[in-house]
């Protein structure tokens, strides 16, 4: 698989530290499909301090990250919120023609890795590609009009169950990491102090961008990025490897 060098510091922005308080905020979850700027968003949040999750297949993976993006989180948000009430959730929105492109690339080197019985990935990333692709189950998981019904079909899914009757709820966004601050929006919305509580300014937060990773078929692999605060997707815990019982409808 082509890969790209990611840089050790990716993010293009002036020195910050927003996130001193980060301890005392409540987990988050990035729920957006894949290729739809996880590994950006992943890469951007350890930068600023936070211990990050990019997929997470056990319950202590989930108990130490402050945030976990990707699988299972896009496929299981209503079970997560279930579980943590208190989460913040987070969607990701990207132009629909780029992100069929690019999932069309990533399915043609994922699938045959994603069969449940034969496929060597976890079950769990296996389960989620099922649910929201119909990997396994439909003849033409990369045809382009499945994959735009996928995409809508997930869509209105989160923002009905987050946004019912159109109400934005105070624990979930929406945001499309290639629009101008964009990051800046995301670490506003994952604070725990407001400003007036903290007493310090973010005028110096305004124009925080994502860095530009997974671009065409240059992957930016998540396993080569080296950060103290990545957070392993299968970690032991007291209950050794073990997931959450819930089951996914």
């Amino acid at each position: 698989m082509p890969t790209q060098k990611i840089d050790t510091n990716p993010l293009d922005n002036p020195p910050v530290d927003p996130t001193s308080n980060h301890k005392k905020m409540t987990k988050a979850f990035i729920i957006g499909l894949p290729r739809s700027g996880t590994t950006s968003v992943s890469v951007a949040l350890l930068e600023l301090g936070f211990k990050v999750a990019h997929q997470a297949f056990t319950k202590q993976a989930f108990e130490l990250a402050d945030v976990v993006s990707d699988a299972p989180c896009f496929s299981d948000y209503k079970q997560l919120a279930n579980l943590y009430p208190e989460a913040k959730f987070v969607y990701l929105d990207r132009d629909i023609e780029s992100w069929v492109l690019s999932m069309q690339m990533l399915l043609s080197r994922m699938l045959p890795h994603l069969d449940m019985k034969t496929g060597r990935f976890h079950p769990i990333l296996k389960r989620s590609f099922n649910h929201c692709f119909g990997v396994g189950e439909v003849s033409d998981p990369m045809g382009t009009d499945h994959l735009i019904s996928c995409y809508q079909t997930h869509k209105k899914a989160v923002f009905d169950f987050f946004c019912p009757e159109g109400i934005s709820q105070h624990h979930f966004m929406s945001i499309d990491i290639s629009e101008t601050g964009s990051l800046s929006k995301l670490i506003r919305f994952l604070e725990v102090d407001s400003e007036a509580d903290s007493g310090h300014s973010n005028q110096g937060l305004c124009h925080l961008n994502f860095p530009h990773l997974n671009k065409g078929r240059n992957v930016a692999s998540w396993d080569e990025y080296k950060h103290p605060n990545k957070i392993n997707a299968n970690v032991a815990g007291p209950e050794k490897r073990k997931f959450f019982d819930y089951k996914l409808v």
